[in-house]
């Protein structure tokens, strides 16, 4: 076969591949079996593999860097990764409300989500390829901690998919946040595995999460089982929706897994 026949095989396998992916991992609605999903992989790893120049950084082969880094590189965050503030009282949210209408000049309508117990996570797109992917550390600086956030099957590292999948015009430049956490499950899994061997258990799921994305051997990541929920926009060049919800719904259109229990609110009580 020609080389312009094999890229285009390759380019063929990768789109199956992330298709398939987001069935599995985005929809939870597999339409092939593992051993299915598996030959295919391993098809695009051999033609990969006979053919090194044609390996990209956003081929589904690439999830899993092949060496242990050295090092976490520093990155400074182009918009500030701020922390949540909280509160246990009613009127303090009522005290919230009045300052965000006295912000506006208007009253206003909230987009209600459920807030995941993880690890703060900053991953940047440039023209729909995943180039960076930070956390948010003091909120300026963060770890580079690409090569381990790649081990996240549900994370695309390219983007969009096709343009079936949305209608919006993709930013050049598109930075989304989320939250990247450990299930119970595997949480629970991994603890006993450490208790057998003598080892001092992590304290909560967060704290295993947290571990786990500090590992510098990527392929160790990948045993982990984490996951991620998206949630926020950061730095952006070209056209995003303006609301919370529609920009969740445009988050998921492209293959990013976003937490369903939200939910548009009115805030009835403003005396």
């Amino acid at each position: 076969m020609a080389l312009k026949g094999i890229q285009k095989e390759i380019e063929r396998l990768r789109d199956v591949i992330r298709y398939h992916d987001r069935k599995y991992y985005i929809e939870a609605r597999p339409e092939i079996s593992d051993y299915e999903y598996d030959s295919l992989m391993k098809k695009l790893q051999e033609l990969e593999k006979k053919n090194p120049s044609l390996i990209t950084p956003d081929s589904p082969t690439q999830r899993v860097a092949g060496q242990p880094l050295e090092s976490f590189e520093t990155v400074e965050h182009r918009i500030p990764m701020l922390s949540m503030d909280n509160t246990y009282s009613y009127e303090e949210l009522k005290d919230f409300d009045k300052r965000v209408i006295k912000f506006l000049g208007h009253k206003t309508e909230y987009f209600v989500e459920e807030k995941i117990d993880g690890v703060s996570i900053s991953l940047m797109y440039e023209k729909g390829i995943l180039t960076r992917a930070v956390t948010r550390g003091d909120g300026h600086f963060g770890d580079n901690v690409t090569e381990n956030i790649k081990t996240i099957k549900s994370v695309p590292l390219k983007i969009p998919l096709s343009k079936k999948h949305f209608t919006e015009e993709l930013p050049d430049i598109l930075e989304v946040r989320g939250e990247v956490y450990m299930p119970h499950k595997v949480f629970s899994k991994i603890n006993k595995e450490k208790e057998d061997v003598g080892e001092v258990p992590f304290a909560n799921p967060r704290n295993a999460c947290a571990g786990s994305l500090k590992l510098l051997d990527p392929s160790l990541v990948a045993k982990r089982g984490l996951q991620i929920f998206v949630h926020g926009l950061g730095y952006y060049e070209g056209a995003v929706p303006t609301t919370q919800n529609a920009f969740l719904k445009f988050l998921n259109s492209l293959g990013f897994t976003v937490n369903k229990n939200g939910k548009l609110c009115c805030w009835n009580s403003r005396q």
